[in-house]
């Protein structure tokens, strides 16, 4: 039998940026709990179908749209056709996001503004018509994907840092203006996690690999499924007096400032 607590079935959550990765590990986690999913990305209609059938083929019930999160009359759009074709959104997870490796010095403004508007943005476009909903029916969740460079900075990602940053804060932001409409908005900060992205570094003898195993106090990367827990806490009914907050998903970096290599 489920904790009615963690129970999702019968809500609507929709989670941006779904087709792959840590968005699709969430989404999956939410799925399970019995959430109607509906799968977000923009880069093709064939990556949508496939995420779809993804999930479809793990028994949860998948709706795939196609659109930009920073485009604000298609966001509306697609809004407005989500909550006529499955139903109102319950749940939200800004997720969507774009991360480019160029020290500032080397950064065109072109660049920044484009992390900026895809990472923070985007959310702020994102929310609005879907909090405006939720608002109007007695509550909902929303959970922006934060970051561990929401706290900490690092060479080559100061456009990324910047913007998971500001997303800390306009996680607050949103908490304390909706807070009193049952709306809670929290926020998940990921540590370093074993995706295809990081495949190619997860060897032994990449510096980064040893960086990474050595800075963690768990001792290892997160697997994509350690996501799962802290999505489904803040969707559901057990996270109902939490808001404005970010739970850090990282192994304990933001805990320790690390230690010796022969400690």
């Amino acid at each position: 039998m489920s904790n009615p607590l963690f129970d999702l079935s019968g809500k609507v959550a929709l989670v941006t940026g779904s087709t792959h990765g840590l968005g699709m590990a969430m989404a999956m986690g939410l799925g399970e709990a019995g959430a109607t999913l509906i799968v977000n990305g923009f880069s093709s209609d064939e990556k949508i179908a496939e995420a779809v059938a993804t999930y479809q083929q793990n028994g949860i019930t998948a709706h795939g749209y196609r659109f930009d999160v920073t485009n604000e009359d298609a966001v509306a759009d697609a809004v407005a056709k989500i909550e006529q074709e499955v139903g109102p959104i319950d749940i939200l997870v800004n997720n969507a996001g774009i991360i480019k490796r160029v020290p500032l010095l080397d950064m065109s403004v072109a660049d920044f503004e484009q992390v900026i508007r895809t990472d923070l943005t985007g959310v702020f476009v994102m929310t609005k018509p879907v909090v405006a909903s939720m608002i109007r029916r007695g509550g909902g969740k929303v959970i922006n994907i934060c970051s561990m460079m929401s706290e900490l900075g690092r060479n080559s990602v100061g456009a990324y840092a910047a913007a998971k940053g500001g997303l800390k804060m306009l996680t607050k932001n949103m908490a304390t203006e909706w807070a009193a409409s049952n709306v809670q908005v929290n926020g998940i900060g990921p540590g370093y996690f074993a995706t295809s992205q990081t495949a190619p570094i997860r060897v032994d003898g990449n510096p980064m690999n040893e960086f990474i195993i050595q800075r963690t106090p768990a001792g290892k990367w997160g697997d994509p499924n350690d996501l799962k827990g802290a999505a489904v806490f803040l969707s559901a009914p057990a996270s109902d007096f939490v808001t404005g907050q970010v739970v850090y998903v990282d192994g304990g970096i933001l805990a320790t400032i690390g230690k010796p290599a022969n400690e």
